[in-house]
């Protein structure tokens, strides 16, 4: 393998761990403002007992593609910095509110529901807004003007594939989220919640699928170089379907445990092997370019030297860190104090 190949490879590796963390991260919120009125579920006690410990670890992995994408391909973070000027300023405003609103929800008790509300809308938008980065790099909306590059904000809002792709971070957000809810009430003995967050994934999963769908088609139109690249990994893309079947089948099978059918744990691990086929066809069809078709990952890579320095020392951060993340998800789906806190338990 390659430097070039394997500093990507690093690169995507952090994009597609935060995108699945940070998907049930954000729908968690947007759970919990959905059912702040239903006490008797406990489902949005449910959805803050899961996020108050995970936001924080899921802003490390954000941290890490910023760090690891301007350290790596310093060639690609002026392109990639000019045009998503607009859209970063607004991804970051929105985490700015999210995460400031989310603090304050949990001491401003007599603003708390008022408080979820904004943490729950934002966190709905903003899984939509970072997608937008992937059909930027397809190519066509990007202009010269002046020899400064710039982003045709119009254009990309009228695409039918950016607009696919909206409508795939949205319902992927509500998907994977009310699927380790479900997961997670299963693992609380939360009867009530465990139903309905199973019954969200049920129903929103068949429409993820159909967005992923569209968006195939619409790539067809707008980036037939990308398609036709992904059309050489059909087996792995038909293996993903599998795989989703799998674990939406793993919803409906019937079970002994009395909280009620399905097994939500192999649900999620089959889902997320979906998603980690899935990506990894689009990551090998996007190969070589980081933007299409001005910047690749040969032109930005940076000084071999460099690589090797700050690729000993990512791997140098992660054996330390690796650990406490294991941990850390350990105490969270483990620890019987923190899963069966009672619904008066802050």
């Amino acid at each position: 393998m390659t430097d070039e190949l394997l500093a990507i490879t690093v690169l995507w590796g952090f994009v597609f761990i935060y995108s699945v963390m940070a998907t049930m991260d954000f729908g968690a919120g947007f759970w919990s403002m959905m059912y702040i009125n239903h006490e008797q579920t406990n489902a949005t006690q449910i959805a803050n007992r899961y996020l108050s410990p995970t936001w924080e670890v899921t802003n490390v992995f954000i941290v890490a593609i910023v760090v690891a994408l301007v350290s790596f391909f310093p060639g690609a973070t002026f392109t990639l910095g000019t045009v998503l000027l607009i859209p970063g300023s607004i991804i970051l405003l929105l985490l700015a509110l999210r995460s400031a609103f989310l603090v304050f929800s949990h001491v401003a008790h007599e603003y708390r529901k008022q408080l979820t509300y904004i943490s729950g809308i934002t966190g709905f938008i903003i899984p939509g807004v970072l997608i937008l980065v992937l059909p930027i790099t397809h190519g066509g909306y990007i202009q010269t003007v002046d020899g400064r590059e710039q982003l045709m904000l119009g254009q990309l809002f009228a695409s039918p594939q950016a607009l696919a792709f909206i409508g795939f971070a949205i319902t992927s957000t509500l998907f994977l989220s009310s699927l380790l809810l479900a997961d997670y009430s299963h693992a609380a003995d939360e009867k009530e919640a465990y139903r309905m967050y199973r019954k969200d994934a049920l129903i929103v999963g068949p429409l993820t699928l159909v967005m992923a769908l569209l968006i195939t088609i619409a790539m067809r139109a707008e980036a037939p170089w990308l398609h036709e690249k992904m059309m050489a990994y059909i087996p792995y893309l038909i293996g993903a379907v599998c795989f989703f079947l799998i674990g939406y089948l793993l919803l409906c099978l019937p079970s002994r445990k009395p909280i009620g059918p399905g097994f939500p744990r192999l649900a999620v691990i089959a889902t997320v092997a979906q998603y980690l086929l899935a990506g990894y066809v689009y990551g090998r069809a996007h190969y070589p370019y980081i933007v299409y078709p001005s910047v690749t990952v040969e032109s930005g890579f940076t000084h071999p030297e460099t690589f090797h320095a700050l690729f000993a020392s990512y791997v140098v951060g992660f054996l330390i860190l690796f650990p406490g993340f294991l941990y850390f998800w350990r105490l969270f789906m483990k620890d019987q104090r923190y899963l069966k806190q009672t619904k008066g338990a802050k």
